[in-house]
């Protein structure tokens, strides 16, 4: 598109996008009609004012919840399956271009990438549709064999789902998806960075047919005064979360006091390991997908990279001419790569990152300073020379940087990648299957990607190991943490005359 048309693209799509509280099937003021201001991250101005929700919108939303969830429980699965299907149907085509365009507004990836993500986040619901027709128990003579046993699997309750702003799409369809499908009601919580985008999933899937009070969405200023007494409310019977180590300590602390059931995907410090077998150009073309990537905002993006020392300077050499060549900008105009971080405090924390390894000895290859102008763009940065005792290695980046740290043996670099106190994903690459094998029974991490950029996928389980939480998204797995087990044993039937 021009700018004429995409401005005018732009327009149309402001003018339709609810910007309301969603409770009870509808978009609404909050009871305090208090609001905020969602920024463009590309420009840093204003692109649309929201409702905040305030402690009272989450008791109205949590009562709705509990008088919608034994009529959800009881839909059969075949419609709660149809429900979530004409919800894919809905994302892929009648509102894809929305969605992605959306996206681009208010969490700043490129278009094309956006795209890619209204593909991966419906794919969810595409998922979960089929897996809520699947849910089976057991039934079994015990060893004894005077009693049957019959396993019985059904919904947990009231679900509060808090998702981050990083996958704004993706991340309310992966656990909306599961949590629907297995006959739980939900409240979702997004983060006050990217609600437009979880209050336009609620209008798709009340046009598909979610009945009302099912689904609420409460995008909020103030986090606390939503999740607080959702938490402690006794009605809730489980906590969704996506976000930081830190943040998810916190409520497993809070989600104590109730025994509510947790699923926690928290924070990664990804691992890109680079043997001296490796095929740099394939090596070289993964590392700039997974490193830039939602421009590094991703919880499995690869963050730092090992990589041998015989092949260590020709590799960052390679990779920053591939970051150089990338084009930075606003993520709608045609052309652009790499777009700008989701706000000024994540462009400031990363620059304060990369000042403080450059402090400590490390040369940047390319980039390692914040342009002029407007928006909360940071270039694509490669260090080399880092000193794997600095935080830029230590803690999570999330964003445009690839420090790089050379090692000489194998044992090293699994010390290395396992001195580290969370566990959510890491990358290899090598041509010995021998060493692959063995670097799967070490390296402690959920999820291990080999001689590839992108792992993630709606039919395998996401989750991390240590720190990076627990519970798992995605695959046959996903469903399993929005539903209980419960054994009914009666009196064995006599098949004897």
């Amino acid at each position: 598109m021009d700018h004429t048309t995409i401005q005018e693209a732009v327009a149309d799509l402001l003018s339709r996008i609810p910007t309301g509280i969603f409770l009870n099937g509808e978009f609404t003021e909050s009871s305090s009609g208090e609001c905020f201001d969602v920024l463009n991250p590309a420009t840093g101005e204003v692109l649309a004012t929201v409702a905040s929700a305030t402690s009272e919108d989450a008791a109205a939303a949590m009562d709705q919840a509990a008088a919608a969830q034994l009529t959800w429980q009881f839909t059969s699965p075949r419609e709660r399956s149809e429900i979530l299907r004409r919800a894919f149907e809905l994302a892929t085509t009648t509102y894809r271009a929305d969605l992605a365009l959306l996206m681009t507004l208010e969490m700043g990836k490129p278009l094309a990438q956006a795209d890619a993500e209204v593909t991966y986040g419906a794919e969810f619901l595409r998922w979960f549709a089929e897996e809520a027709v699947r849910v089976r128990g057991d039934y079994f003579r015990v060893p004894e064999g005077h009693l049957q046993a019959v396993v019985v699997r059904r919904p947990v309750g009231p679900c509060l789902l808090i998702t981050p702003w990083n996958f704004p799409l993706a991340m309310a369809t992966r656990k909306a998806g599961p949590a629907l499908a297995a006959g739980n009601v939900a409240i979702l919580k997004p983060s006050k960075d990217t609600p437009l985008t979880s209050l336009f999933f609620a209008k798709i899937m009340a046009e598909a047919g979610l009945p009302a009070g099912v689904l609420s969405v409460l995008p909020s200023e103030r986090n606390r005064e939503i999740t607080g007494p959702l938490i402690q409310d006794p009605r809730l019977r489980k906590v969704s979360f996506t976000g930081s180590t830190p943040v998810g300590r916190a409520l497993l602390k809070e989600a104590a006091d109730n025994v509510l059931r947790t699923s926690m995907e928290l924070g990664g410090n990804a691992p890109f390991i680079v043997f001296e077998d490796a095929d740099l150009d394939a090596a070289v073309a993964a590392a700039l997908v997974t490193k830039m990537r939602n421009m590094g905002q991703a919880c499995n993006a690869s963050d730092h990279f090992l990589v041998h020392e015989s092949v260590s300077e020709e590799f960052g050499r390679r990779l920053a001419e591939a970051l150089e060549a990338q084009r930075v900008g606003d993520g709608t105009q045609k052309g652009v790569d790499i777009g700008p971080l989701v706000s000024a405090r994540q462009r400031d924390a990363i620059a304060a990152m990369v000042d403080g390894a450059l402090a400590a000895g490390a040369r940047a290859l390319t980039g390692g300073r914040v342009p002029e102008g407007p928006g909360f763009f940071y270039p694509p940065t490669v260090l080399v020379d880092v000193d794997p005792r600095t935080d830029i290695i230590r803690e999570e980046i999330f964003g445009p940087v690839a420090p790089i740290v050379p090692f000489s043996r194998e044992e090293e670099v699994i010390a290395l990648a396992n001195d580290d106190s969370v566990g959510l994903s890491a990358y290899v690459h090598t041509r010995d299957m021998n060493r692959v094998m063995r670097l799967a029974e070490r390296l402690e991490f959920g999820m291990i990607g080999v001689n590839s950029a992108t792992i993630s996928n709606a039919a395998a389980p996401f989750g991390g190991v240590k720190q990076s939480g627990m519970g798992r998204e995605g695959g046959k797995e996903g469903i399993e943490d929005y539903l209980e087990t419960v054994y009914v044993g009666m009196p064995a039937p006599s098949f004897l005359p």
